[in-house]
């Protein structure tokens, strides 16, 4: 009996009484005796015993777990926004099941589907860079998991997201860089079908308009895998040693292909931030580190994290007749400016304290 978990019907054979007795007993139900209430719950002490909590739920069609879909773990970003999201989960009673579909759309809908399976409340989830069909999505949100997304969405129904203001990012960036004195920028771009992706390259071109400069489609890499930077830097040496005009800088999708582009730029015997100015997108931790610096736009992912959380919890404890109409919340980004876009005749031309 000890070997595997302990039931109430082992503790109810043990004391010679019913399992309904042993329930009961265990829930403090008035109609049993405290002599048996003691000895029930000292018995189920001494045996370990623990409520089965998949026969619990399925009673109380509630789990109090909510489950997670990123694209990749290591990503900083994600990190900080799994943080935001355990944050209010287990304030508010919920645990927390992650996954991770490494850009990968099988696995994604393999965590969907397993997640579903394990009857979480709800899911929080951004879309792999490879997800151009949502069925996956759409068969769970129809069979009433509340689903809210975060950073990358989908569009197939209408959810919660929490997002940032991925345009003003990438007007920010350049806006940067042309303040800054280039006038030739790239726009190392994204996987194409990510919204996000559209947003930043939409930035990108608004902002060289506003300064009355011209945007051309020969000024941008896309760069499809966009989380590797050996990848990232020989597209970028192809491309410096194709272009002509070479950029003088690079707008960079995220910060790992701004590191690929930094790599690329010195590999050609080309120097940063002095020959090309280069600005990355998320703010890792190693953009601090690098030589040079690299100047990035920064998003709260804690903060996205907390209010995408919030949402999602607000949708699985309202009321059955209850009529929600979905929230869309936007965060804005922040440009950290460092040594990889600053020329260093901009330098010595400030101001000295």
């Amino acid at each position: 009996m000890r070997s595997s978990q302990v039931t109430i019907k082992d503790i109810a054979r043990e004391l010679g009484i019913s399992p309904s007795t042993v329930s009961r007993a265990l829930k403090d139900h008035p109609d049993i005796s405290p002599e048996t209430k003691k000895a029930v719950n000292k018995l189920a002490q001494e045996l370990n015993y623990r409520p089965n909590s998949i026969a619990l739920s399925l009673r109380q069609r509630k789990t109090n777990t909510i489950g997670v879909i990123i694209p990749e773990i290591v990503h900083f970003f994600f990190s900080t926004v799994i943080s935001g999201i355990e944050d209010i989960a287990y304030d508010a009673g919920y645990s927390v099941i992650i996954s991770q579909s490494n850009e990968s759309y099988e696995r994604e809908v393999m965590d969907t589907q397993a997640l579903f399976n394990n009857r979480v409340d709800g899911i929080l989830m951004s879309v792999s860079k490879e997800t151009r069909d949502y069925k996956h999505i759409e068969t769970v949100h129809k069979s009433g998991v509340p689903i809210v997304f975060f950073d990358r969405k989908c569009d197939a129904f209408e959810s919660s997201t929490v997002m940032v203001d991925d345009f003003d990012g990438g007007y920010q960036a350049t806006d940067h860089l042309i303040k800054q004195g280039y006038t030739n920028i790239a726009h190392l771009a994204g996987p194409s079908n990510l919204e996000i992706t559209r947003q930043r390259k939409m930035g990108y071109k608004k902002a060289l308009e506003d300064h009355g400069l011209r945007f051309s489609e020969n000024m941008i890499i896309q760069d499809e895998i966009s989380t590797d930077e050996n990848h990232t830097r020989k597209l970028v040496v192809d491309f410096l040693q194709k272009a002509n005009p070479k950029p003088d800088a690079i707008f960079a999708n995220n910060d790992i292909t701004a590191l690929g582009a930094i790599l690329g730029i010195k590999e050609v015997g080309m120097r940063v931030p002095d020959d090309i100015g280069v600005v990355g997108f998320s703010n890792w931790q190693f953009t601090s580190m690098t030589e040079p610096t690299i100047s990035t736009i920064s998003q709260p992912g804690f903060e996205m994290g907390q209010e995408a959380a919030r949402l999602l919890i607000r949708e699985i404890e309202a009321k059955e007749d209850e009529v929600l109409e979905p929230i869309h919340k936007t965060f804005k980004t922040e440009l950290v400016i460092r040594g990889s876009s600053v020329p260093s005749k901009k330098l010595s031309q400030a101001p000295q304290g």
